[in-house]
């Protein structure tokens, strides 16, 4: 490139830094390239958007999407695209022309070609930062090997088990027991996969699956199970299910089991950082393949929300002879971080794909019939998954809308969100403000609002202990939340806590004198290992028992109360409202999910449907436009990948 069309391109790539366009390490990934290599205009900009894309979760830059549309990637208009791109002169039109131009590279590495541990991985059509390659590939092979790593199945046992884990509780079912069949699926592979919608029963599932293997173990009381979910409150979400399941199981089964001493060993559920023995100041965890975990079962809920490189630790942790239970919602958002594993893994879920020696397994196992249309010949994985499809719960207004949004029809949601039913409102063209009297005290024919707590807060403790004090005021707030599309401006979540804040203050309900003040939600936002909490934590401040001037941040886990010196924790934000994507792993009693005025390239029907799927008895849409929702809804997330492609 010539040095005033290389000065061209750097000065509008720092004006789209400045106009909040670009990530700043975008450019300045690209120009560290340029400067190892010297790179041609259209690598330059290739590698720009490997790193800007990386950012916005994909693992990879798929070169046969860059070339029909390159401006389509970042979702911009077309007369932005063509200044940013300008001074580097014409651009490849297929995929072809664009692995030519960084196949020649030489910070770029071709697989099969001599290794020097260049920093770009050049693979087919796709290009990748070296260490989402190395992920990428690693979960693949790792999970394809456990897919099919045949387990010994004690089949007359296994079958017996089954009925009576499951006999008493079958209800009407329009066709076969998927719960019963993820069951016996799972026991068979070292990998097992159930995906399922909210209410299908997932940890229910589970819950009867650690029975079936607690049964069939050759010595029970070494089976040695862990629990665990990317953020601390899906965790205690986690073992809270599981505890109640398999206690009301044991009491229903009489002495044929111990499983409250199975309840009893497993410990309480943890963060996967946690698990992994996560480290400060480094992404290497004290768990590896060379310091494998101590399990023989490990069950991660919330699994969409893994990441690629969490999953590959993970992977890479586990002993050969552990089995793995993946448990997720494949139609959530993905994680905030690159890659859409569970998304990817899932890719039959829905199809099933179940081939013939898969279908006689089942049926000798558990006595259930997997339907034709549910037959096929997909890979190994699929064998592995099961997903759920009945929902017990989420049957009503709320699940109706879920489901229509999932599919894609804008129309039916709209007709859905527009009807008389009770559990659902939608404000259609808001105004910001109109946020502020739900936030208070919800909605007329609907529980919900802050008030409820801070009044709590304000009564005190009166004769109770101050832990009980502490639990109702903690459970009040958790059962409303104010979700948010967007972190920044009026309609997102900086906007939306700063204006509910100067409400509450203006009503009495709270007194904000200084940063830490009685009854301020907060969300943790990094990882603190010396104070024992975790990325998407929330606490709420109350005065210290013991020094009343002193403040204390108190989490709840399940029915446990733990708290933490407010000075302690550096890295946390007030939370009155969250982003949807914080809020995956968790339930609120009644939701309110904000829209703003337009789309941003962010939402999408994944977002609509996770923010949906946290209302348990009531949900509230706020849109600042009637349009922006089926906007969203028609509009799915497609992250690129290679990792589907090499399970497949």
């Amino acid at each position: 490139m010539k040095p005033e069309d290389l000065n061209a391109f750097w000065a509008h790539a720092d004006a789209c830094v400045s106009a909040g366009e670009l990530r700043a390490l975008g450019p300045a990934f690209a120009r560290f390239i340029d400067e190892l290599s010297p790179l041609s205009g259209p690598a330059l900009l290739a590698v720009l958007l490997l790193s800007e894309l990386e950012g916005q979760g994909h693992s990879c830059l798929d070169l046969e999407q860059l070339a029909p549309d390159p401006a389509a990637l970042l979702d911009w208009p077309r007369e932005r695209w063509q200044t940013l791109v300008a001074p580097l002169g014409p651009l490849p039109r297929q995929a072809k022309g664009w692995r030519e131009q960084l196949a020649g590279v030489a910070s770029v590495w071709r697989p099969g070609e001599m290794d020097f541990g260049q920093p770009l991985v050049l693979d087919g059509a796709r290009l990748y930062l070296r260490r989402y390659y190395r992920d990428e590939t690693l979960v693949a092979a790792t999970v394809r090997q456990r897919a099919t790593s045949a387990s010994a199945v004690d089949m007359q046992a296994a079958s017996t088990w089954l009925g009576r884990l499951f006999g008493q509780d079958r209800r009407a079912h329009a066709g076969p027991d998927w719960q019963k069949i993820a069951c016996a699926v799972a026991l068979r592979a070292r990998l097992s996969v159930i995906t399922g919608g909210p209410g299908t029963g997932k940890t229910y599932t589970v819950a009867r699956l650690l029975a079936l293997l607690f049964a069939l173990a050759p010595d029970p009381m070494r089976l040695r199970v862990a629990l665990a979910a990317p953020t601390g409150k899906a965790a205690a979400r986690l073992k809270q299910s599981i505890d109640k399941a398999l206690l009301d199981l044991n009491e229903r089964l009489d002495t044929q089991l111990d499983l409250a001493a199975l309840v009893t060993r497993m410990g309480p559920a943890r963060t996967l950082h946690s698990l992994l023995g996560a480290r400060p100041d480094t992404r290497a965890f004290a768990h590896h393949a060379g310091r494998p975990l101590d399990v023989d079962v490990l069950i991660v809920d919330e699994a969409s929300m893994v990441h690629l490189e969490m999953m590959a630790a993970l992977l890479a942790a586990l002993p050969p002879t552990a089995s793995l239970i993946l448990l997720g919602d494949k139609d959530q958002l993905a994680s905030v971080e690159a890659g859409a594993v569970l998304g990817d893994l899932c890719a039959e879920a829905q199809a099933g794909g179940f081939d013939a020696r898969t279908c006689d397994y089942v049926a000798e196992a558990s006595g259930e019939t997997i339907p034709e249309a549910f037959r096929g010949s997909a890979g190994p994985l699929a064998q592995q998954t099961v997903m759920l499809r009945e929902s017990r719960r989420f049957g009503g207004p709320i699940g109706q809308l879920a489901l229509a949004v999932n599919a894609g029809e804008r129309s039916q949601a709209e007709s859905i969100l527009r009807s008389s039913a009770p559990d659902l409102h939608w404000i259609a063209q808001a105004q910001p403000s109109q946020v502020l009297p739900l936030a208070i005290g919800g909605r007329e024919d609907a529980p919900g609002g802050y008030g409820s707590y801070l009044q709590l807060i304000q009564a005190g403790p009166g004769g109770q202990p101050h832990e009980d004090w502490v639990r109702a005021v903690l459970r009040a707030f958790e059962g409303f939340r104010i979700l948010c599309a967007l972190r920044e401006g009026e309609w997102g979540v900086s906007g939306l806590n700063a204006a509910i804040e100067q409400r509450l203050e203006g009503l009495g309900l709270i007194s904000k004198r200084g940063e830490w003040y009685p009854g301020r939600p907060v969300m943790v936002t990094r990882n603190d290992y010396a104070s024992g909490v975790f990325n998407g934590d929330i606490g709420i401040v109350l005065p210290d028992p013991q020094r009343r001037s002193s403040m204390r941040v108190y989490f709840l886990e399940g029915d446990a109360v733990r708290s933490v010196l407010a000075t302690r924790l550096a890295h946390v934000e007030t939370a009155y409202a969250m982003t949807v994507h914080k809020s995956q792993g968790s339930e609120f009693a009644h939701t309110v999910l904000v829209l703003p005025r337009e789309r941003a390239a962010m939402m999408a029907r994944e977002l609509v449907y996770t923010g949906i799927t946290r209302a348990r008895t009531h949900f509230t849409l706020v849109s600042g436009a009637p349009e922006v929702l089926g906007e969203a809804i028609a509009q799915r997330t497609q992250r690129a990948s290679g990792l589907r492609a090499r399970l497949a």
